[in-house]
């Protein structure tokens, strides 16, 4: 029999605890180890593999699993073997696991309502591991060897402390086991504390401050305050900022795997949520200014001007894809005219002009990026394709490797042009040169000029008629041809002003048509095209923020009957899954009394998906 090889672990299922840098994953019983994903990890290391609780003399079994906030997991078991012969259950164990930034905490208290004293001896085996999170997230994670001298178990730089107070603390064998043995009184309790203090001075995040939302526009919809509700924790929880500047904050991308900085995710994230969280556009556009190109290197992907894709503390390595990715990588052919879209956004949202004049040089260099070094190949329009041989081949919002597909199921050869891309850059042109106009700079009639001819040749290049009608092509090949599949990609599209209102207005029709509409929000690929499945990553699931992206273009465009059918269907998604929104789900579609069907490697929480929220309230509203 061929030996299967390494899975990505499935997070459906889970129960995450968080607050950016540090997670927690265990099953519903708060058992931690059974499946791949399960453990505590701060940054990209797991810490710790598995935790087991027994209580000698009975089993314990499971019956209450409650989050009430992100950092909080509550757990309730009843413990019968302890218990008297009556029908009620009179022994229970209650645990309160919470997170904290660089903390793991489990406070265990055993309760009676039996009328003698109770003698429990309780046990709690902790599994260190120290495994870097890429080889979890590729199924091929190995713990790395660790120290132990009584409080503090090390494994390279970095460790965890582990405090409990009044418990006996032994090594064995690959685990650390901590036992309390006590006397509950009748019809009263025992509580047992013990906590982890968790470092890794490699890490190149750090907790941000708190946010000050603001309310979210109401929709007189209580499904929508439901999930606005969870959305702002959540967006709360994924709160970052680099140590050197720990005033400014920004979203990480999501759970597990992206707990770091991302500009094409925490721009749109921090665009999307602008209207309950303004203060986070001005700190996300600071953030990412810093770190931004300044010369060609082909194998970060860096150029002048542009802004960043992802940090990591180290090498991102995905053997299996060939793809290796240094700490800071520029592989992005979208965030930098997302970057100067916010900057106009966060202005009009009432950023003072004196910081966004701060950004200034900024903004020029990531203008001369757009206009003169993004066009790679010669196309005559922004482009991508991967000179190092070990970054992203697709370099868009949908990144993998057969997301750019014609209708009859063939990649698509790079240098690749998308055709969101181009929208998002005729948008930056034209409000760059608006924010020039403002600050009394030079150059805006040139941006202008620029925006228009990028316009027409849009128009004549993209527009594609197949049997599902006329739409933009999702990108132009390295040949120069519309490649002609129905996607979402044109959602993005839809007020950026690249299209004329006509235009816009049959985009958005196509995307609410069956092919495309799921009934929980827009397909990232038509039905009708080959390449489609339901449970491909980028070609056939939804994914919220996609469609929120269409809705907020929508409402930008005037359609507003049509944001409102999106919005909706956001919503019904949202119910779905009890209103934390997961990165993606199948794109099969709605049924009466059905529900969405999980994507179950799916990220969650995942902060566009959370901001998409804000869109909907805003549509219903």
């Amino acid at each position: 029999m061929t030996p299967t090889p390494p899975l990505q672990p499935l997070l459906d299922d889970a129960v995450i605890m968080l607050e950016a840098p540090t997670q927690a994953w265990s099953d519903r019983a708060g058992r931690m180890g059974d499946a791949p994903i399960h453990g505590i990890y701060h940054g990209d290391v797991r810490h710790i593999r598995s935790i087991e609780i027994a209580v000698d003399g009975t089993a314990l079994e499971s019956i209450g699993c409650s989050s009430p906030v992100p950092q909080q997991t509550v757990l309730t078991d009843l413990l019968r073997g302890l218990d008297d012969a009556s029908a009620d259950p009179k022994v229970r164990m209650d645990r309160d696991r919470r997170v904290a930034a660089g903390s793991f905490s489990e406070r265990i208290r055993v309760a009676s309502h039996l009328g003698t004293a109770t003698a429990v001896v309780v046990t709690v085996r902790v599994v260190p591991d120290f495994a870097p999170m890429q080889q979890v997230k590729a199924g091929s994670a190995a713990s790395a060897a660790w120290s132990w001298d009584g409080s503090v178990c090390r494994a390279g730089d970095a460790s965890f402390t582990l405090a409990a107070p009044e418990a006996a603390v032994t090594r064995d064998g690959d685990a650390l086991v901590l036992r309390w043995e006590a006397t509950v009184p009748p019809r009263g309790s025992v509580v047992a504390d013990w906590s982890l203090a968790l470092d890794d001075p490699a890490l190149v995040v750090t907790a941000a401050r708190p946010s000050r939302m603001v309310p979210a526009p109401s929709s007189g919809d209580p499904r929508a305050a439901r999930w606005m509700d969870q959305a702002a924790a959540d967006l709360s929880a994924l709160r970052l900022a680099l140590p050197a500047d720990p005033d400014d904050a920004f979203y990480a991308a999501g759970a597990p795997w992206f707990f770091t900085l991302f500009g094409r995710d925490s721009l749109w994230a921090a665009r999307l949520a602008l209207a309950v969280d303004p203060d986070m556009a001005a700190s996300t556009l600071r953030v990412l200014a810093r770190l931004q190109g300044t010369t060609h290197d082909a194998s970060t992907a860096e150029a002048p001007g542009k802004i960043p894709h992802e940090l990591r503390s180290g090498t991102l390595s995905l053997p299996n894809e060939g793809v290796h990715l240094p700490p800071l990588y520029y592989g992005t052919v979208d965030a930098t005219p997302l970057w100067i879209c916010l900057l106009a956004d966060a202005r009009d949202a009432g950023m003072p002009l004196s910081e966004v004049r701060a950004l200034l040089p900024a903004l020029r260099a990531a203008l001369t990026w757009m206009t003169v070094h993004g066009d790679a190949s010669g196309s005559g329009f922004i482009d991508y394709k991967d000179e190092s041989g070990h970054g992203l081949a697709n370099q868009g919002w949908k990144d993998s490797g057969d997301s750019i597909q014609w209708r009859d199921g063939r990649l698509a050869e790079g240098p690749i042009a998308l055709s969101e891309v181009q929208g998002y850059a005729y948008e930056a042109a034209t409000r760059g040169a608006e924010l020039l106009d403002a600050l009394g700079e030079s150059g805006a009639t040139e941006l202008r000029a620029w925006a228009a001819d990028l316009r027409e040749r849009f128009r004549a290049a993209y527009w594609v008629t197949t049997p599902e009608g006329r739409y933009p092509a999702i990108a132009l090949d390295a040949h120069g041809a519309p490649v002609d599949t129905l996607t979402s990609n044109i959602g993005h599209l839809i007020g950026t002003g690249i299209l004329d209102p006509d235009e816009e207005r049959a985009c958005a029709a196509l995307l609410t048509a069956p092919s495309m509409s799921s009934g929980y929000g827009i397909r990232t690929m038509s039905t009708d095209a080959a390449g489609y499945w339901p449970l491909s990553y980028h070609g056939g699931s939804v994914w919220a923020h996609d469609t929120a992206i269409a809705a907020h273009g929508m409402l930008r465009a005037s359609l507003d009957a049509e944001a409102r059918v999106v919005a909706q269907q956001l919503l019904d998604l949202a119910e779905g899954f009890d209103y934390r929104v997961p990165e993606l789900h199948s794109g099969d579609a709605w049924v009466p009394g059905g529900a969405p069907i999980p994507y179950p490697a799916a990220c969650r929480p995942q902060a566009w998906s959370a901001a998409a929220a804000v869109v909907v309230a805003q549509a219903l509203g």
